[in-house]
């Protein structure tokens, strides 16, 4: 396994957001509010929850027939691709953005998989490939121009595919993968930056700088920022990819996917022609 994540920077990060999360965390409710409502669809209720990670608020217990809510880092101090539950008895996990600076990502779905009853569910939002885009190519683009290389600054996040994936591989039945961009202005890079540290998101790559940044590279990198990612008003984008993962315990009851040719009707058959792949379209 490559480390990526310094994970004791990132518990530091995320003890100290916490009296900031109610001005600075509107991701992770944003996150939660989409979890959701993708929960209400389900409509099944979920006696025993856990939650990973205390950043983003509580599932609403009576919406969802919660009984008991157990939140990782509050209630159970533990890592995530360390899971401390029992196999088969959870119903319900949930992380809106917890499990992108997971070190062992495989692992954590493996254990969360296991850790859920048969027909249980996952569900979560993790941060995707396109968040930070424009920052990211900023400060490189800065930083080559003055120090002649670069350092590592935003995390490399998985994108649908590998997440669709993981889900496979960690024994989940029926995945279903799906993404959106949210899109956040700020006035310069600068309370972008301070809004990312007040979340608990700041740098915690294994291999960042250990040196303070020059204040030269932010102040480029903010030049650049302002010409290439603007809007009309002045005020600079920032994107936020986030990719939303569902997956249940595998049990008896669910729809399994047909034995390659068991089909009992030829696609040439409903489409009422014997040209299958052809390329022509008839209209």
């Amino acid at each position: 396994m490559i480390l990526v994540f310094d994970r004791e920077q990132i518990r530091r990060q995320r003890r100290r957001s916490i009296p900031h999360l109610a001005a600075h965390g509107f991701l992770f409710d944003w996150a939660m509010n989409q979890l959701a409502d993708r929960l209400n669809v389900v409509r099944r209720k979920f006696p025993l929850c856990v939650q990973i990670g205390a950043r983003a608020p509580s599932l609403a217990a009576a919406d969802f027939g919660i009984e008991t809510q157990i939140t990782t880092e509050r209630d159970v101090i533990c890592e995530e691709d360390f899971f401390p539950f029992a196999p088969r008895s959870i119903d319900l996990i949930v992380s809106a953005l917890n499990l992108h600076t997971v070190n062992d990502l495989p692992g954590a779905l493996l254990q969360i998989n296991q850790s859920l009853k048969p027909d249980g569910l996952f569900i979560a939002g993790l941060l995707g490939g396109e968040t930070l885009r424009e920052l990211r190519a900023c400060l490189t683009e800065a930083e080559l121009e003055i120090c002649g290389g670069v350092t590592p600054r935003v995390a490399p996040f998985a994108d649908k595919p590998q997440i669709g994936g993981l889900l496979q591989r960690a024994g989940f039945s029926l995945p279903v993968v799906d993404s959106e961009i949210v899109t956040v202005t700020y006035e310069s890079i600068f309370p972008l930056m301070r809004d990312l540290r007040l979340m608990g998101e700041g740098n915690a790559i294994l291999e960042r700088s250990k040196h303070f940044t020059r204040k030269a590279i932010f102040l480029r990198a903010g030049e650049l920022y302002a010409r290439n990612f603007s809007e009309e008003g002045g005020r600079i984008r920032a994107s936020f990819e986030v990719i939303f993962a569902l997956g249940w315990a595998p049990h008896e009851s669910q729809q399994k996917p047909l034995k390659p040719g068991s089909a009992k009707t030829r696609l040439a058959d409903f489409l009422g022609t014997d040209e299958i792949g052809t390329g022509e379209k008839t209209h």
